[in-house]
Protein backbone atom coordinates (compact mmCIF):
# COMPACT_ATOMS: atom_id res chain seq x y z
CA UNK A 1 0.00 0.00 0.00
CA UNK A 2 0.90 3.86 -0.22
CA UNK A 3 1.23 5.95 2.69
CA UNK A 4 0.00 9.46 1.52
CA UNK A 5 2.10 12.91 1.66
CA UNK A 6 1.80 14.41 5.35
CA UNK A 7 0.68 17.80 5.14
CA UNK A 8 0.14 18.52 8.59
CA UNK A 9 2.73 18.71 10.82
CA UNK A 10 1.74 16.50 13.99
CA UNK A 11 1.70 12.61 13.81
CA UNK A 12 -0.28 12.50 17.06
CA UNK A 13 -4.03 13.36 17.50
CA UNK A 14 -5.93 13.68 20.79
CA UNK A 15 -9.75 13.82 20.56
CA UNK A 16 -11.43 14.71 23.64
CA UNK A 17 -15.45 14.17 23.48
CA UNK A 18 -16.83 16.78 26.04
CA UNK A 19 -20.58 15.20 25.56
CA UNK A 20 -18.89 12.04 26.77
CA UNK A 21 -17.34 13.57 29.88
CA UNK A 22 -20.79 15.95 30.79
CA UNK A 23 -22.58 11.41 30.15
CA UNK A 24 -19.96 10.25 32.71
CA UNK A 25 -20.70 12.96 35.22
CA UNK A 26 -24.42 12.80 34.94
CA UNK A 27 -23.86 8.50 34.93
CA UNK A 28 -21.61 8.60 38.41
CA UNK A 29 -24.23 10.94 39.71
CA UNK A 30 -27.45 8.36 39.96
CA UNK A 31 -24.68 6.00 40.68
CA UNK A 32 -23.89 8.41 43.80
CA UNK A 33 -26.33 8.40 46.90
CA UNK A 34 -25.12 11.34 49.37
CA UNK A 35 -25.53 15.25 47.96
CA UNK A 36 -23.25 16.12 45.42
CA UNK A 37 -20.77 15.09 42.97
CA UNK A 38 -17.63 17.01 42.89
CA UNK A 39 -14.71 16.69 40.10
CA UNK A 40 -11.54 15.79 40.75
CA UNK A 41 -9.57 18.32 38.12
CA UNK A 42 -5.74 18.06 39.04
CA UNK A 43 -2.96 16.78 36.54
CA UNK A 44 -4.78 19.52 34.03
CA UNK A 45 -7.82 17.19 34.35
CA UNK A 46 -5.71 14.43 34.06
CA UNK A 47 -4.17 15.62 30.93
CA UNK A 48 -7.92 16.53 29.21
CA UNK A 49 -7.38 20.02 29.29
CA UNK A 50 -8.86 21.78 32.67
CA UNK A 51 -9.48 25.15 30.79
CA UNK A 52 -11.30 22.79 28.57
CA UNK A 53 -13.39 20.59 30.14
CA UNK A 54 -14.01 22.39 33.72
CA UNK A 55 -16.66 24.54 31.54
CA UNK A 56 -18.58 21.69 30.67
CA UNK A 57 -18.72 20.21 34.07
CA UNK A 58 -19.74 23.19 35.56
CA UNK A 59 -22.59 23.46 32.96
CA UNK A 60 -23.58 20.00 33.64
CA UNK A 61 -23.94 20.65 37.25
CA UNK A 62 -20.44 20.59 38.93
CA UNK A 63 -20.19 22.93 41.57
CA UNK A 64 -17.26 21.65 43.44
CA UNK A 65 -13.40 20.74 42.10
CA UNK A 66 -10.67 19.07 43.41
CA UNK A 67 -6.75 20.01 42.43
CA UNK A 68 -3.70 19.10 44.10
CA UNK A 69 -2.26 22.67 43.90
CA UNK A 70 -2.70 26.34 44.73
CA UNK A 71 -1.43 26.72 40.74
CA UNK A 72 -4.11 24.76 39.71
CA UNK A 73 -6.52 26.13 41.68
CA UNK A 74 -6.31 29.80 40.26
CA UNK A 75 -6.20 28.04 36.15
CA UNK A 76 -9.59 26.17 37.90
CA UNK A 77 -10.69 29.66 39.37
CA UNK A 78 -10.43 31.57 35.99
CA UNK A 79 -11.82 29.29 34.12
CA UNK A 80 -15.08 28.92 36.13
CA UNK A 81 -15.03 33.31 36.36
CA UNK A 82 -14.44 32.98 32.23
CA UNK A 83 -17.89 30.58 32.14
CA UNK A 84 -19.58 33.20 34.21
CA UNK A 85 -19.63 31.41 37.46
CA UNK A 86 -18.97 33.60 40.74
CA UNK A 87 -16.59 32.55 43.32
CA UNK A 88 -19.51 31.88 45.41
CA UNK A 89 -21.18 29.39 43.30
CA UNK A 90 -18.37 26.55 42.85
CA UNK A 91 -15.54 25.92 45.44
CA UNK A 92 -12.19 24.91 44.45
CA UNK A 93 -10.19 22.17 47.25
CA UNK A 94 -6.69 22.30 47.30
CA UNK A 95 -5.69 18.17 47.96
CA UNK A 96 -2.36 19.35 48.75
CA UNK A 97 -2.73 21.44 51.75
CA UNK A 98 -2.18 25.21 52.64
CA UNK A 99 1.03 26.58 50.59
CA UNK A 100 1.84 29.35 53.39
CA UNK A 101 4.05 31.17 50.75
CA UNK A 102 1.42 31.05 48.10
CA UNK A 103 -1.22 32.33 50.85
CA UNK A 104 -2.89 35.01 48.93
CA UNK A 105 -3.73 33.15 46.11
CA UNK A 106 -6.28 31.18 48.45
CA UNK A 107 -8.20 34.43 49.45
CA UNK A 108 -7.80 36.23 45.54
CA UNK A 109 -9.20 33.16 43.92
CA UNK A 110 -10.78 31.44 46.73
CA UNK A 111 -9.28 28.36 47.04
CA UNK A 112 -9.71 25.93 50.05
CA UNK A 113 -7.40 24.31 51.56
CA UNK A 114 -7.59 20.44 52.65
CA UNK A 115 -5.53 20.48 55.90
CA UNK A 116 -3.29 17.33 56.72
CA UNK A 117 -1.33 18.08 60.02
CA UNK A 118 -1.72 20.01 63.67
CA UNK A 119 0.98 22.13 61.76
CA UNK A 120 -0.59 23.20 59.18
CA UNK A 121 -3.79 23.97 60.79
CA UNK A 122 -1.97 26.23 63.32
CA UNK A 123 -0.46 28.25 60.18
CA UNK A 124 -3.82 28.12 58.67
CA UNK A 125 -5.39 29.18 61.09
CA UNK A 126 -3.12 32.62 62.10
CA UNK A 127 -3.81 33.37 58.59
CA UNK A 128 -7.24 33.03 57.96
CA UNK A 129 -9.88 35.81 57.86
CA UNK A 130 -12.98 33.74 57.35
CA UNK A 131 -12.01 31.46 54.69
CA UNK A 132 -13.12 28.00 55.06
CA UNK A 133 -11.03 24.22 55.00
CA UNK A 134 -10.88 20.89 54.38
CA UNK A 135 -9.71 18.40 57.20
CA UNK A 136 -8.23 15.30 55.92
CA UNK A 137 -8.03 12.34 57.98
CA UNK A 138 -5.92 9.28 57.09
CA UNK A 139 -7.82 5.91 57.64
CA UNK A 140 -5.75 3.89 55.65
CA UNK A 141 -3.61 5.30 52.93
CA UNK A 142 -0.83 6.63 54.70
CA UNK A 143 0.43 9.18 52.55
CA UNK A 144 -1.34 12.57 53.61
CA UNK A 145 -3.87 13.27 56.18
CA UNK A 146 -3.94 13.25 60.31
CA UNK A 147 -4.24 9.39 61.31
CA UNK A 148 -7.61 8.58 61.98
CA UNK A 149 -6.26 7.22 65.59
CA UNK A 150 -5.26 10.84 66.47
CA UNK A 151 -7.99 12.52 65.66
CA UNK A 152 -8.78 13.12 69.91
CA UNK A 153 -5.81 15.19 69.64
CA UNK A 154 -7.11 17.46 67.33
CA UNK A 155 -10.53 17.83 68.63
CA UNK A 156 -8.63 18.34 72.18
CA UNK A 157 -7.14 21.22 70.48
CA UNK A 158 -9.11 23.79 71.69
CA UNK A 159 -8.08 25.96 67.81
CA UNK A 160 -9.73 23.53 65.87
CA UNK A 161 -12.98 25.44 66.08
CA UNK A 162 -11.23 28.43 64.59
CA UNK A 163 -9.60 26.83 61.33
CA UNK A 164 -13.01 26.41 59.36
CA UNK A 165 -13.56 23.36 59.01
CA UNK A 166 -16.95 22.17 57.01
CA UNK A 167 -15.81 19.03 55.48
CA UNK A 168 -13.88 16.37 56.91
CA UNK A 169 -12.42 13.87 54.02
CA UNK A 170 -10.56 10.72 53.76
CA UNK A 171 -9.45 8.53 50.59
CA UNK A 172 -9.92 4.42 49.60
CA UNK A 173 -6.79 3.16 48.93
CA UNK A 174 -7.98 0.10 47.64
CA UNK A 175 -11.51 1.06 46.19
CA UNK A 176 -10.79 -0.60 42.92
CA UNK A 177 -10.52 -4.19 44.30
CA UNK A 178 -13.86 -4.30 45.96
CA UNK A 179 -13.55 -6.85 47.84
CA UNK A 180 -10.55 -6.24 49.49
CA UNK A 181 -10.27 -5.89 53.39
CA UNK A 182 -9.18 -2.41 54.27
CA UNK A 183 -12.39 -1.18 52.51
CA UNK A 184 -14.11 -1.64 55.21
CA UNK A 185 -11.28 -0.98 57.56
CA UNK A 186 -11.82 2.46 56.35
CA UNK A 187 -15.15 2.71 55.80
CA UNK A 188 -15.98 2.07 59.72
CA UNK A 189 -12.67 4.46 60.34
CA UNK A 190 -14.50 7.33 58.47
CA UNK A 191 -17.65 6.41 60.02
CA UNK A 192 -16.03 7.03 63.80
CA UNK A 193 -14.39 10.57 62.30
CA UNK A 194 -17.96 11.93 61.41
CA UNK A 195 -19.16 11.45 64.54
CA UNK A 196 -16.05 13.10 66.20
CA UNK A 197 -16.98 16.22 64.04
CA UNK A 198 -21.70 16.06 64.58
CA UNK A 199 -23.16 18.53 61.76
CA UNK A 200 -19.77 18.66 59.32
CA UNK A 201 -19.98 16.97 56.18
CA UNK A 202 -17.87 14.07 55.14
CA UNK A 203 -16.37 12.95 52.04
CA UNK A 204 -14.45 9.25 51.80
CA UNK A 205 -15.74 8.29 47.89
CA UNK A 206 -13.23 8.10 44.78
CA UNK A 207 -14.61 6.86 41.69
CA UNK A 208 -13.63 3.48 42.38
CA UNK A 209 -15.85 4.27 46.04
CA UNK A 210 -18.67 5.38 44.50
CA UNK A 211 -19.73 1.59 43.91
CA UNK A 212 -19.05 0.01 47.08
CA UNK A 213 -22.18 0.45 48.79
CA UNK A 214 -24.12 3.51 50.75
CA UNK A 215 -22.03 3.00 53.68
CA UNK A 216 -19.10 4.65 51.98
CA UNK A 217 -21.24 7.39 50.16
CA UNK A 218 -21.68 9.97 53.09
CA UNK A 219 -21.97 13.38 51.36
CA UNK A 220 -20.14 14.28 49.23
CA UNK A 221 -18.33 11.94 45.80
CA UNK A 222 -14.65 12.87 44.96
CA UNK A 223 -14.76 11.04 41.23
CA UNK A 224 -11.76 11.32 39.37
CA UNK A 225 -10.46 8.53 36.39
CA UNK A 226 -13.96 7.81 36.09
CA UNK A 227 -15.01 11.39 34.28
CA UNK A 228 -12.42 11.19 31.87
CA UNK A 229 -13.23 7.34 30.89
CA UNK A 230 -11.34 4.93 33.04
CA UNK A 231 -12.93 1.59 34.55
CA UNK A 232 -11.75 2.36 38.09
CA UNK A 233 -14.56 -0.27 39.19
CA UNK A 234 -15.81 -3.77 37.51
CA UNK A 235 -19.50 -1.90 37.47
CA UNK A 236 -18.09 1.73 36.44
CA UNK A 237 -20.03 1.94 33.06
CA UNK A 238 -18.22 4.81 31.37
CA UNK A 239 -17.22 6.12 28.12
CA UNK A 240 -13.91 6.85 26.71
CA UNK A 241 -13.60 10.89 26.67
CA UNK A 242 -10.27 10.51 25.29
CA UNK A 243 -8.99 9.05 21.84
CA UNK A 244 -5.56 9.11 20.83
CA UNK A 245 -4.69 8.28 17.30
CA UNK A 246 -1.39 8.39 15.51
CA UNK A 247 -0.70 9.01 11.78
CA UNK A 248 0.86 5.83 10.10
CA UNK A 249 4.14 7.14 8.59
CA UNK A 250 5.15 3.78 6.89
CA UNK A 251 4.37 0.57 5.62
CA UNK A 252 6.95 -2.00 5.97
CA UNK A 253 7.73 -5.79 5.26
CA UNK A 254 10.36 -7.55 7.04
CA UNK A 255 11.60 -11.03 6.25
CA UNK A 256 11.01 -14.06 9.19
CA UNK A 257 14.41 -14.07 11.85
CA UNK A 258 14.60 -10.23 10.77
CA UNK A 259 14.17 -8.35 14.38
CA UNK A 260 12.22 -5.07 14.85
CA UNK A 261 13.37 -1.48 16.84
CA UNK A 262 15.97 -0.92 19.14
CA UNK A 263 17.87 -3.91 20.84
CA UNK A 264 16.77 -6.04 18.30
CA UNK A 265 14.03 -7.12 20.95
CA UNK A 266 11.35 -8.87 18.74
CA UNK A 267 12.32 -11.28 16.38
CA UNK A 268 9.87 -11.45 13.06
CA UNK A 269 8.48 -15.30 13.08
CA UNK A 270 6.99 -15.15 9.61
CA UNK A 271 7.03 -12.61 6.87
CA UNK A 272 5.65 -10.02 8.28
CA UNK A 273 4.18 -6.82 7.99
CA UNK A 274 4.61 -3.60 9.96
CA UNK A 275 2.72 -0.34 10.41
CA UNK A 276 5.39 2.86 11.71
CA UNK A 277 3.29 4.99 14.17
CA UNK A 278 4.10 8.31 14.43
CA UNK A 279 3.86 8.16 18.35
CA UNK A 280 6.25 7.00 21.25
CA UNK A 281 7.13 7.49 25.02
CA UNK A 282 7.60 11.56 23.89
CA UNK A 283 3.94 11.53 23.76
CA UNK A 284 3.29 10.19 26.99
CA UNK A 285 2.44 6.72 25.29
CA UNK A 286 3.91 4.18 27.49
CA UNK A 287 7.12 2.25 26.96
CA UNK A 288 6.59 -0.72 28.90
CA UNK A 289 3.51 -1.52 26.36
CA UNK A 290 6.35 -2.49 23.58
CA UNK A 291 7.15 -6.58 23.22
CA UNK A 292 10.20 -8.52 23.03
CA UNK A 293 11.13 -12.16 22.55
CA UNK A 294 10.56 -13.93 25.43
CA UNK A 295 7.70 -11.88 26.95
CA UNK A 296 4.00 -13.72 25.95
CA UNK A 297 5.85 -15.60 22.58
CA UNK A 298 6.77 -12.46 21.73
CA UNK A 299 3.70 -10.70 21.48
CA UNK A 300 2.58 -7.72 23.65
CA UNK A 301 -1.17 -7.32 25.24
CA UNK A 302 -1.33 -4.02 24.13
CA UNK A 303 -2.54 -3.80 20.80
CA UNK A 304 -3.58 -0.40 18.44
CA UNK A 305 -6.43 -0.06 16.35
CA UNK A 306 -6.23 -0.21 12.37
CA UNK A 307 -9.17 -0.65 9.63
CA UNK A 308 -11.43 -2.13 11.73
CA UNK A 309 -8.77 -4.48 13.35
CA UNK A 310 -6.54 -5.15 16.38
CA UNK A 311 -2.86 -5.02 15.61
CA UNK A 312 -0.51 -5.87 18.36
CA UNK A 313 2.54 -3.73 19.25
CA UNK A 314 6.03 -5.19 18.57
CA UNK A 315 9.59 -4.32 19.37
CA UNK A 316 10.26 -1.40 21.64
CA UNK A 317 8.48 1.83 21.66
CA UNK A 318 10.71 4.76 20.78
CA UNK A 319 10.70 7.95 21.78
CA UNK A 320 8.71 9.22 18.46
CA UNK A 321 7.76 5.78 16.79
CA UNK A 322 5.53 2.61 17.13
CA UNK A 323 5.98 -0.62 15.51
CA UNK A 324 2.31 -2.36 14.89
CA UNK A 325 1.93 -6.11 13.29
CA UNK A 326 -1.09 -5.79 10.67
CA UNK A 327 0.31 -8.42 8.46
CA UNK A 328 -3.20 -10.20 8.86
CA UNK A 329 -5.66 -6.98 8.36
CA UNK A 330 -6.64 -7.47 5.27
CA UNK A 331 -5.57 -5.10 2.32
CA UNK A 332 -8.86 -4.51 1.55
CA UNK A 333 -9.75 -3.06 4.76
CA UNK A 334 -6.18 -0.86 4.91
CA UNK A 335 -7.54 0.45 1.22
CA UNK A 336 -10.79 1.63 2.19
CA UNK A 337 -9.69 3.76 4.93
CA UNK A 338 -8.25 6.21 2.15
CA UNK A 339 -5.62 8.39 2.17
CA UNK A 340 -5.18 9.59 6.03
CA UNK A 341 -4.44 6.27 7.62
CA UNK A 342 -4.06 6.21 11.11
CA UNK A 343 -3.87 3.90 14.36
CA UNK A 344 -6.11 4.16 16.94
CA UNK A 345 -3.62 3.97 20.32
CA UNK A 346 -6.71 3.79 22.82
CA UNK A 347 -10.45 5.04 22.61
CA UNK A 348 -13.60 3.35 21.90
CA UNK A 349 -11.96 0.30 20.01
CA UNK A 350 -8.97 -0.15 22.29
CA UNK A 351 -9.66 -0.01 25.62
CA UNK A 352 -7.13 2.34 27.75
CA UNK A 353 -7.37 0.26 30.97
CA UNK A 354 -6.08 -2.69 28.66
CA UNK A 355 -3.19 -0.59 27.07
CA UNK A 356 -2.07 0.27 30.93
CA UNK A 357 -2.67 -3.05 32.13
CA UNK A 358 -0.45 -4.45 29.48
CA UNK A 359 2.50 -1.67 30.20
CA UNK A 360 1.73 -2.71 33.84
CA UNK A 361 0.30 0.63 35.25
CA UNK A 362 -3.28 2.34 35.16
CA UNK A 363 -5.13 4.21 33.17
CA UNK A 364 -3.97 7.28 35.53
CA UNK A 365 -0.24 7.03 34.05
CA UNK A 366 -1.30 7.38 30.83
CA UNK A 367 -3.31 10.07 30.53
CA UNK A 368 -1.90 12.32 32.63
CA UNK A 369 1.62 11.86 30.81
CA UNK A 370 0.63 13.17 27.20
CA UNK A 371 2.28 15.01 25.67
CA UNK A 372 1.26 18.88 24.55
CA UNK A 373 3.27 18.35 21.28
CA UNK A 374 0.17 15.95 20.17
CA UNK A 375 -2.70 18.42 18.29
CA UNK A 376 -6.15 18.17 19.73
CA UNK A 377 -9.69 18.56 19.05
CA UNK A 378 -12.80 18.59 20.82
CA UNK A 379 -15.49 16.68 19.95
CA UNK A 380 -19.04 18.14 21.11
CA UNK A 381 -22.26 16.59 21.10
CA UNK A 382 -22.79 14.13 17.76
CA UNK A 383 -19.37 15.14 16.15
CA UNK A 384 -17.54 12.42 15.14
CA UNK A 385 -13.74 11.94 15.21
Amino acid sequence: MTIPARTEDRGLFLAVDLAALARNYRRLCTQFTGREVAAVVKADAYGTGLETVLPVLAATGCRTYFVALPAEGVKARQALRAAGFRDDEAQIHVLDGFFAGASELYRSFALRPVLGDCDEIARWIAWRKHEKATLHIDTGMNRLGIRWDRIGDVIAASTIKDAGIDLVMSHFACADTPDHPLNDTQINRFAAVRAAFPGTAGSLCNSAGIFLGHEAHHDLARPGIALYGGASHPDAEVEPVVTAQARILAVRQVKAGETIGYGGAWTARRETILAILAAGYADGYLRAAGSADGQNGGKTDAKVWIAGHGAAIVGRVSMDLIAADITDIPAAALAAEGRDLRAELFGPNIDIDQVAKAAGTIAYELLTNLSRRAARRIIGEGQKI
